[in-house]
């Protein structure tokens, strides 16, 4: 059962009004990523997915990515819209967060902009921010949007959202 969406504040996007399915827009909004004092990326040309009750995940050029701390995982998945995804461990001195990233090395012709682009999870990283703000990850660990405070939701991934 779809729930109802949360009121919309001015300056607001609804993640209900993003569309099924999803879609891959240029932003030109400040995302950076830091972990133990390391810069782990840092851009203006990321591309935001938008999936109806998803908050966006963000997917960062590898060319503004700190590329050394990045390590292929043996981890795979599908999307139906995207097609197959790799997955990035990322070391930071002795630490190792192992599948904190994933990229689609061969997307769809619909997601080809996503191409040379990773995203990642918010949770295991010290600091993720969006022009400042830090992001709160989405909820139930399986999805990987990011929440800004411009977002309305209420978000996939809360208990018993599996059947949104």
């Amino acid at each position: 059962m779809r729930p109802t969406p949360n009121p919309v504040a001015p300056g607001q996007e609804s993640v209900w009004r993003y569309p099924r399915p999803a879609i891959a827009k240029p932003s030109d909004r400040h995302v950076r990523i830091d972990h133990r004092g390391v810069v782990v990326a840092d851009t203006r040309a990321a591309i935001r997915t938008l999936e109806t009750s998803h908050p966006p995940s963000w997917y960062l050029p590898t060319a503004d990515l700190n590329s050394g701390l990045l390590h292929r995982s043996e981890r795979r998945s599908f999307c139906e819209w995207k097609g197959h995804a790799v997955y990035w461990h990322l070391a930071v001195g002795d630490e190792l967060l192992r599948d904190v990233g994933w990229s689609y090395p061969e997307p769809t012709q619909a997601f080809s902009i996503l191409r040379d682009h990773v995203a990642f999870y918010a949770g295991p990283l010290d600091r993720c921010t969006v022009d400042g703000e830090q992001v709160r990850p989405q909820p139930g660990g399986f999805y990987g949007g990011w929440i800004t405070s411009d977002l309305a939701g209420p978000f996939k991934g809360v208990s018993g959202s599996m059947g949104w």
